[in-house]
């Protein structure tokens, strides 16, 4: 959540559809956007953000950087509050209430894994410096393992 909560405004790249992100050790990274994300991006930027500082009675500085996620008082958002929100839209959308975020990359790494990432890709998107962390974050269900004999094995048909 630290990373999200780091975001600003100047850190997408809109004709690229990318993100930069700066994890531990202000290590810098790429990730690409699906056009989905980036458009509802560019509705909170264009509309969202500009009423919480209107309501907060708040202005963007002239010049950068502007926090991407701000509260209701127009600052930027933290890391637990970007977790008690998460919190609190899961419950609305009637996801567990003990999901963790942290949950999120797991899934994305198994659903990356599963569709044919190689882990290289996986640990990149994830940031991190040793491809050991990305393996503890992977999830290989039977069926993956079933197709990677199958793909892999001389005898595997």
């Amino acid at each position: 959540m630290s990373e999200l909560a780091a975001l600003n405004v100047e850190s997408i790249a809109w004709s690229e559809c990318t993100l930069r992100l700066w994890g531990k050790g202000s290590k810098e990274r790429i990730v690409p956007l699906y056009r989905r994300a980036l458009e509802a991006t560019r509705l909170y930027i264009e509309e969202g953000r500009p009423e919480l500082l209107a309501q907060a009675k708040r202005r963007d500085p002239a010049t950068g950087p502007h926090p991407l996620l701000i509260s209701a008082r127009g600052n930027r958002m933290s890391a637990a509050m970007l977790r008690r929100r998460f919190h609190m839209l899961a419950t609305l959308a009637g996801i567990p209430a003990d999901i963790a975020p942290h949950a999120m990359r797991h899934t994305f790494a198994t659903d990356l894994l599963e569709g044919g990432a190689d882990l290289r890709s996986v640990q990149e998107l994830l940031g991190h410096a040793s491809l050991s962390t990305t393996q503890i974050y992977t999830h290989l269900t039977p069926d993956r393992l079933k197709r990677a004999v199958a793909q892999a094995h001389p005898r595997g048909e």
